[in-house]
């Protein structure tokens, strides 16, 4: 499987709206970053990123671990 195959479509999930799912996430943003500074959101969307990317070596090492068994 390369990278750009999936084990599932989006297909196999019915229920699943992607809109909705994008506006919830983008209201929850809205309301945890409501009041603050301009530079708090920039360090607040800077904290997200490092967060994502420590997520994604995590999953890239159990890939990795996983594809060796």
């Amino acid at each position: 499987m390369t990278k750009l195959e999936t084990k599932w479509q989006l297909g196999d999930m019915p229920d699943f709206d992607p809109i909705e799912m994008k506006r919830k996430i983008q209201a929850e943003i809205q309301a945890e970053t409501e009041g603050m500074t301009g530079a708090e959101i920039i360090e607040f969307f800077r904290l997200a990123s490092e967060r994502a990317a420590l997520r994604r070596k995590a999953l890239a090492r159990r890939q990795a671990t996983e594809s060796q068994l």
